[in-house]
């Protein structure tokens, strides 16, 4: 299973959670400190099927997806990266 992280992108409008540009979240199984709940819910998904491994059709890097918080007026959209593992020096 791979680590995947949630980067804020882009924040439009009044944030009530107060996300701002740059902020990054680990995502696992339960909600990040500091992280809207509501945007934890609709990012999990989308990172579930980036921690084991597959990908979406629509997103040219296979290891990430781009998304939306649910509030239209004030959406904050993340990036989800999927981390991969760094090879060792001498590794081939």
């Amino acid at each position: 299973m791979f680590q995947v992280t949630a980067r804020v992108i882009s924040q439009k409008g009044t944030c009530e959670a107060g996300h701002k540009v740059g902020d990054e979240f680990t995502i696992d199984q339960k909600t990040p400190r500091g992280m809207c709940s509501w945007a934890f819910c609709t990012l999990f998904p989308f990172a579930e099927v980036l921690q084991f491994g597959s990908s979406f059709p629509w997103e040219e890097d296979p290891d990430k997806a781009i998304v939306a918080c649910p509030d239209p007026a004030n959406p904050v959209v993340f990036e989800l990266r999927r981390n991969l593992p760094q090879e060792e020096e001498g590794e081939p």
